[in-house]
């Protein structure tokens, strides 16, 4: 009870990254990890975004680019290139999934005053991955709804490949 009194008078905590130009937040308690860039293996027959999988301590897990899935022009990896490492659920049980970057930046405390809900939000990002706005001391942060970066439909697919599951020796 004294954390979320705290949290609430503090605020959130986000981690902010950059895709393109922009620079977006993702709330800290979804983060598993941070992962510099490693080579992915392609996973056929999955949506164009979701450009394959990686072996984390031996769990493989699905990689989103997030470039590809707002729309953008993929990029080769460069130097500050990472994979966020979520930890989502998907029907109440937990499901691992990384997401491509072009570069980390910190994690940023963001009250919750000043986080908007934006009616007909204009941004490069479709409107139903936005959860919302908050203006912060370095400039306006777009926040991500990462439970919707993939489709229910699309996280099921991906849970039922038998490469997304743990390998067994």
């Amino acid at each position: 009870m004294e954390q979320h009194r705290r949290t609430a008078a503090v605020g959130q905590r986000f981690l902010t990254f950059e895709v393109e130009t922009e620079v977006y937040a993702i709330p800290i308690l979804k983060v598993k990890e941070i992962l510099g860039f490693r080579e992915i293996t392609p996973l056929p027959q999955t949506a164009p975004s979701v450009v394959g999988v990686v072996n984390l301590r031996g769990t493989i897990i699905p990689v989103v680019d997030l470039r590809i899935r707002f729309g953008l022009v993929p990029e080769p990896p460069a130097k500050h290139t990472s994979i966020v490492v979520l930890d989502l659920r998907l029907h109440g049980e937990p499901f691992l999934m990384g997401v491509v970057v072009d570069r980390v930046h910190e994690v940023q405390v963001i009250p919750a005053e000043k986080i908007s809900k934006l009616a007909g939000l204009e941004t490069r990002v479709k409107a139903r991955y936005v959860d919302g706005v908050a203006e912060t001391p370095a400039g306006l942060r777009i926040l991500i709804d990462v439970d919707r970066v993939l489709n229910e439909d699309e996280l099921a697919d991906l849970k039922a490949a038998p490469t997304t599951q743990e390998r067994r020796p």
